[in-house]
């Protein structure tokens, strides 16, 4: 007996120390580990694209593959054998100290602040709300959209607004077009087209680090007009390839060896991609909820398309030429020449193949789309229409699903938020709350006798500076890009000088820091660049970016007639 219960623990030693390791989180030698975390494909490492070695064996990389499936791996997915601990408790719901902050500012514009006299109850009720609403888009005690429903509703219970007047704003053409911009968006990732664009560039300009990085960003800006989301850029096309890169050079993210290349790379293309989103109005979901509230201010910018470009053409033009220069100066990578980048390059090329048919429906479908957005004024087809005709192409030839415009949370979630804050907006504007407000700011830069140019600085700075305090640049258009537009056009200037270089600072401000915008949260989150450095990059880029768009901007702008 003795004898069999010593050679039963015997037996039973080795599971119990699996049974240890494995609860321990930690897989013996010989047994691989299951319980990785299952990551969205966009956020696996890809393997090595280019190589630092003398002899190389080509192994395709994998970014593109992963662009074009860019639906999380759900739980389900997970190996049987997978381990988890139990969770700890959390309390749901929203978070308590932000959401008795936010309402909190509310009540004390409702009840403690004196209503002037100028403002009527129902304008100053509504105007607490929506100071209680974009109080609660910075401290986030619920997600944005669940937090501005919870405006829209008080809104209605307190009689503040009807229900047709509350929800008017999700009829709004320019809040659909930005919908539609971001199903354009994933057919570019899913089709690969984008990657494929990224990948000639790296084959035409990548046999220098400096040259590499030319290509990315001028890659991201021929793309970017028919590809209107910079966080869909950031983190389908270009974060996929700068990682390849960067990983092949051997430059690992959370590492010394970051310097290498991969923190140059992502510096460059977060600060260039304002400058790309800035050049054209479709580049970037702000811009077009900019000339929507500029048009409720009565502000109505002829062939928008055309006018856009024109103005920021220049300043952007000469921002995406020297930004990667200036950063190769004062943030210099360790590897400087990357010879072996366009030829493999050309053979990812090879592997990739041939262009496919969804590809060629993407291209053929965005230069329509672009074409129109141009030219359609002049033959009567609304923006919004050649958006709606878009997509309905890459429905009905199959590039893009169904299923997948369903699965564009980003894209519905923007819906929510953007029309309640447009609404609120709009309704600000129409009981005379915008007009009461910008009054008082002219009277306040005219009591220092400042001329409009002077007042325009002024005003055009503290909008900049403000968005430290944004996690989102929709968020920040639609909190304070009508006020702003109405103090200007109170202390004297330009209306149309005054609209598009407002909305111009609103792309430009997004890479201020690791929260600024979509596109600052997918690079950050690379791992390749420390937070002091973003700060650092952030503002000395931010000063940079100022001196150009208002020297040669300046003067542009006068050519064109703008003042």
């Amino acid at each position: 007996m003795e004898a069999s219960a010593l050679f039963s623990t015997a037996l039973c030693l080795p599971s119990l120390h699996l049974r240890s390791r494995l609860l321990h989180n930690k897989s013996p030698p010989h047994i691989a580990r299951t319980n990785k975390p299952h990551l969205p494909p966009l956020l696996r490492s890809p393997p090595p694209l280019l190589t630092t070695t003398t002899t190389t064996t080509f192994r395709p990389s994998i970014f593109t593959h992963l662009s074009r499936h860019i639906k999380p791996i759900s739980a389900s997915s997970a190996s049987a054998t997978s381990i988890t601990e139990p969770k700890k408790a959390q309390l749901q719901g929203a978070k308590i100290v932000p959401l008795t902050l936010s309402i909190a500012i509310g009540l004390l514009v409702r009840f403690v602040v004196p209503k002037p006299v100028e403002v009527t109850p129902q304008a100053w009720q509504l105007l607490s709300i929506f100071i209680s609403t974009i109080a609660g888009l910075v401290l986030s005690p619920l997600p944005v959209g669940a937090w501005a429903l919870l405006g829209l509703t008080t809104t209605i219970i307190t009689k503040t607004l009807p229900f047709t007047t509350a929800f008017s704003a999700f009829t709004n053409e320019v809040i659909w077009l930005i919908v539609i911009s971001f199903f354009f968006a994933r057919g570019f990732v899913k089709t690969g087209l984008g990657d494929r664009i990224a990948t000639y560039f790296v084959k035409w300009l990548g046999k220098s680090t400096l040259g590499l990085s030319y290509g990315l960003t001028l890659s991201e800006a021929l793309i970017a007009p028919a590809m209107p989301s910079t966080t869909a850029r950031a983190g389908g096309v270009f974060l996929p390839i700068i990682k390849s890169l960067s990983l092949s050079a051997g430059s690992k993210p959370n590492d010394p060896s970051s310097r290498k290349l991969g923190s140059y790379l992502i510096q460059t293309q977060f600060q260039c991609a304002g400058n790309s989103s800035a050049l054209f109005l479709t580049a970037a979901a702000q811009n077009l909820l900019c000339l929507k509230l500029a048009e409720e201010l009565g502000l109505v910018i002829a062939s928008p398309w055309v006018s856009w470009f024109k103005a920021a053409s220049l300043p952007a033009f000469i921002s995406l030429l020297l930004t990667p220069y200036i950063l190769y100066k004062i943030y210099p990578p360790e590897t400087k020449d990357t010879p072996d980048a366009p030829a493999i390059a050309a053979k990812r090329l090879q592997a990739m193949g041939p262009v496919t048919t969804n590809e060629w429906v993407m291209i053929a479908t965005m230069v329509l789309a672009v074409s129109l957005w141009v030219f359609g004024d002049a033959i009567g087809i609304p923006s919004v229409v050649t958006a709606m005709l878009g997509l309905s192409i890459l429905l009905l030839l199959g590039v893009l699903e169904w299923d997948d415009c369903l699965s564009e949370k980003s894209a519905w979630d923007t819906l929510a938020w953007f029309a309640v804050l447009v609404g609120m907006a709009g309704q600000l504007t129409n009981l005379g709350i915008v007009t009461w407000m910008s009054n008082c700011v002219a009277k306040f830069l005219q009591s220092f006798s400042l001329s409009w140019p002077a007042a325009f600085g002024v005003l055009q700075g503290a909008y900049f500076l403000i968005h430290y305090m944004f996690a989102s640049q929709t968020g920040h258009v639609g909190a304070l890009y009508s006020a702003f537009l109405a103090m200007n056009l109170a202390a004297g200037v330009p209306g149309v000088l005054a609209a598009l270089a407002l909305a111009y600072n609103t792309n430009l401000f997004g890479a201020l820091t690791h929260y600024s915008s979509g596109q600052a949260a997918v690079y950050f989150g690379a791992g390749y660049v420390e937070l002091p450095d973003v700060f650092r990059i952030g503002f000395i880029m931010a000063c940079i970016n100022a001196v150009i768009w208002a020297v040669v901007g300046g003067a542009w702008w006068k050519f064109l007639g703008l003042y």
